[in-house]
């Protein structure tokens, strides 16, 4: 299954415990739109978060994260991972 990294460029009020509570929301909901949430990083200072994602399609890494909390990324690109 293809990995997508998207990126959310400043999300309004970012804490630890903020991304870490979507992020657990995305685990609830992703099993209806066969994707797997795997890992994600943030800044604070900038409310910038990067969430990694094994996805049958981009549509569906969204449709995730609209239903999980509406947090809706500014970009989605697949990657491949390297060393």
């Amino acid at each position: 299954m293809p990995l997508y990294m998207d990126v959310h460029h400043h999300v309004e009020g970012l804490t630890a415990d903020a991304v870490a509570g979507a992020h657990a929301r995305d685990l609830e909901v992703q099993a209806r739109h066969d994707t797997n949430y795997l890992k994600y990083w943030f800044d604070e200072g900038t409310g910038k978060v990067f969430c990694l994602v094994s996805a049958p399609s981009k549509e569906a890494a969204i449709a995730v994260h609209r239903e999980a909390h509406g947090l809706l990324p500014d970009e989605i690109t697949e990657v491949r991972e390297g060393a």
